[in-house]
């Protein structure tokens, strides 16, 4: 059961704009007014079917799309920003914790000044352990109101010695802190080691990855009585476990275990991916950091050679298993991986990359909005603008259905509103940033 407190009505105002995409998948609505009380939604329609009393508090947004604020059901905000430091390898062996914690906060803004007012960050770790307390921490701080960001659910690593997840870390290094186990009840005590820092998933490792060091992306990493019992101690706490698949076997175990998520579209058959879309379990793609663009993004910052051939390799593969999964009905939610990436607050790239591999431009806005929600078992609050949801929108300049790159520029974004308040608001005249610089934009710490 879910306890909560009772919520105050708050005052009403009303918010319209030229086009509305509604997050439900039905036809745009030109000339909206949407009603506002307090954080929720009150009432939606066009301006000839609900009236603006005189004299309300209105935020107009003239001839632009609103829609409901993006969600990235898959991101690494925690991830050191690769421009920061001379590379990649470098920060791994220089960054502290706590300026990782600076980072994470940094990187959640800058996606919410771009109108993602959700993320779904599923972990990471450090030399020094596990990162899920600090990353948690960052959450609670932005619920709490001391600093501006996005809505933030909190996954913790709960994997094996030697996994993908651990690999993320130079092999090389000494690992300090509980953050790897072997066999079930070692795992199950690592995932409460998660719970009790306050994460909202608990996210595990069936197979290799695409970003790791000397490891195949097809090896399993662990044993179905292993996942079994992540997935079962997550489910006990009323959380959900997201498992990172790269193969068929790894997303049937998943299966299997009863995950809500399944992470990544590699490979595939048929034959499992009828079992997926059979099951109804979503799964978050990934693309943006499969494109030619984001390889040669870590071909820049110090990738091994091993990587760079393996991202490539496996390129292919990626695009196949997204027309695949989309052709079969699979539930698809947007998830973007972004962590290596330095153009952190660019995710809504992730959505070109739907439309050119052939999903119609409505159900990519889907992805990141009503799916996504749903996908976060969050839909009863967010991923549609209709009356009872918290008002989470954006104003966008263009019209995403007929030129999905509209989301992709900060000019582009016009307005962002989490919950009834405005925390980025460029329309003309007006200068509200939640961090004054653009992805891309950072300085450079060398300490070689």
């Amino acid at each position: 059961m879910e306890i909560k407190a009772p919520e105050p009505k708050g005052p009403v105002k009303y918010v319209k704009a030229g086009l509305l995409i509604d997050g439900t998948g039905s036809k745009p609505v030109k000339d909206p007014v949407i009603e506002l009380e307090g954080r929720r939604i009150k009432r939606v329609g066009s301006r000839a079917s609900l009236k603006i009393p005189p004299r309300a508090e209105v935020i107009d947004c003239g001839a632009f799309t609103v829609m409901p604020g993006m969600i990235d059901a898959h991101l690494h905000t925690m991830m050191f920003n690769c421009l920061t430091f001379h590379n990649y390898r470098v920060a791994q062996w220089e960054i502290t914790p706590e300026l990782q914690q600076m980072y994470g906060l940094f990187h959640a803004q800058l996606c919410f000044d771009m109108g993602f007012t959700t993320l779904r960050d599923l972990g990471l770790n450090s030399s020094r352990g596990l990162l899920t307390a600090e990353l948690c921490a960052v959450r609670d701080a932005i619920n709490a109101g001391i600093v501006e960001g996005p809505r933030m659910l909190i996954g913790g690593f709960t994997t094996i010695t030697g996994s993908h997840l651990d690999l993320i870390q130079p092999r090389a290094m000494q690992r300090f802190g509980f953050q790897t186990a072997d066999g079930p009840w070692e795992l199950r005590k690592l995932a409460r080691t998660n719970l009790r820092a306050g994460c909202d998933i608990v996210k595990t490792c069936a197979t290799g990855g695409g970003g790791t060091d000397k490891e195949e992306p097809d090896i399993r990493n662990m044993t179905q009585e292993e996942i079994n019992a992540i997935v079962d101690e997550a489910h006990a706490f009323h959380k959900v476990a997201a498992v990172h698949c790269f193969t068929p076997q790894g997303q049937r175990m998943a299966l299997e275990a009863g995950a809500d998520t399944i992470e990544h579209m590699v490979f595939s058959e048929q034959e499992t991916t009828d079992r997926i879309a059979e099951a109804g379990v979503w799964m978050t793609p990934t693309l943006l950091h499969r494109t030619d663009h984001a390889i040669q993004t870590r071909k820049d910052q110090g990738t091994s050679q091993f990587v760079l051939n393996k991202m490539k390799q496996i390129q292919p593969d990626c695009f196949r298993t997204f027309q695949r999964m989309h052709k079969a009905g699979v539930n698809i939610a947007m998830g973007t991986d972004m962590g290596y990436d330095p153009e952190m607050g660019t995710n809504a790239r992730e959505l070109e990359v739907y439309v050119g591999l052939g999903m119609k431009p409505m159900d990519a806005i889907l992805t990141t909005t009503r799916n996504a929600a749903r996908a976060l078992k969050l839909d009863h609050e967010l991923g549609t603008l209709e009356p009872g949801k918290l008002a989470d929108l954006i104003a966008v300049d263009g019209d995403p259905l007929k030129n999905i790159r509209c989301p992709q520029e900060k000019k582009n974004i016009l307005v962002v509103m989490k919950e009834g308040r405005i925390y980025a608001d460029r329309r003309p005249g007006k200068n509200r940033n939640v961090v004054n610089v653009k992805p891309g934009e950072w300085k450079i710490i060398d300490y070689l």
